[in-house]
C-alpha cells in the first residue's frame, strides 16, 4: 500500500516517533491517520504525550495587536529559557494569541471550566429539549452531546486552529511539543476589544 509521505510526517510530529515507526503504524491502520494516531496514544507511544509530566516553568508571556481594536496576552511555558527563545517557540506563541484574538476563547481548556457553570448549561440543554418534546430516553445523549459542543467552541484548546481548520489549537501545541522536544503548556490569556464592557 502506498503511503502519502506528508501524513507519515504528520503523525511524527504530533506523536515525537520516527519516521519508520509512524509509517509502521500508518500501515497497520490501512492507511488511515485518525486511527493510527488514537492507536499510538492507547499504547502509549506518543512521546509528546509523556513529556506532559514534565515541570514546564520556562516560556514567555506573548502579545498580539488587531488594529489598535483587540489586545491579547498569553502565557505559554516550556521547560528551558533555550526552548523560550527560539523562533518556532515564540511564533507558535503568536499564532495561539492570534486565534484568541479571533475566537475569543473563555478558557484554556475543559479543567478549567468550573463544574457550576457546567452545572448551569446542562441544566439549560435539558429544559430546552424536554421543551421540545424529545424522547425521554434519549435526552441525556442529547444534553451530552450539546454540552460538549458548547465547551469545544469555548476552551482555546479544543478550537479549530485558524491557520488549519484541519487541527485543534491543542493539536497544533502537541506537534510543537514534539517538535521541540519539551513539555510545553497554554497557561492563561487575557483578552481586550475596545469598547467592550465586562460583566
Amino acid at each position: 500500500m502506498a503511503l502519502d509521505i506528508a501524513q507519515i510526517k504528520r503523525l511524527k510530529d504530533l506523536t515525537g516517533v520516527g519516521l519508520t515507526d509512524a509509517k509502521m503504524a500508518l500501515e497497520a491502520s490501512g492507511g488511515d491517520f485518525d486511527k493510527a494516531l488514537k492507536e499510538m496514544r492507547a499504547k502509549g507511544l506518543t512521546k509528546a504525550e509523556k513529556r506532559g509530566e514534565r515541570q514546564a516553568s520556562a516560556g514567555i508571556i506573548g502579545s498580539y495587536n488587531h488594529d489598535n481594536r483587540i489586545g491579547v496576552l498569553v502565557e505559554v511555558n516550556c521547560e528551558t529559557d533555550f526552548v523560550a527563545r527560539n523562533e518556532i517557540f515564540t511564533t507558535m506563541v503568536k499564532d495561539v494569541a492570534m486565534q484568541i484574538a479571533a475566537s475569543n476563547p473563555e478558557f484554556v481548556n475543559r479543567e478549567q471550566v468550573p463544574q457550576a457553570r457546567i452545572n448551569a448549561i446542562e441544566d439549560e440543554f435539558k429544559k430546552k429539549a424536554e421543551g421540545e418534546g424529545k424522547p425521554k430516553d434519549m435526552i441525556d445523549k442529547i444534553v451530552a452531546g450539546q454540552v460538549e459542543k458548547y465547551f469545544a467552541e469555548r476552551c482555546l484548546l479544543s478550537q479549530p486552529f485558524i491557520k488549519n481548520p484541519e487541527q485543534t489549537v491543542g493539536d497544533y501545541v502537541k506537534e510543537h511539543n514534539a517538535r521541540l522536544g519539551e513539555n510545553i503548556v497554554v497557561r492563561r490569556f487575557s483578552r481586550l476589544a475596545l469598547g467592550e464592557v465586562e460583566d
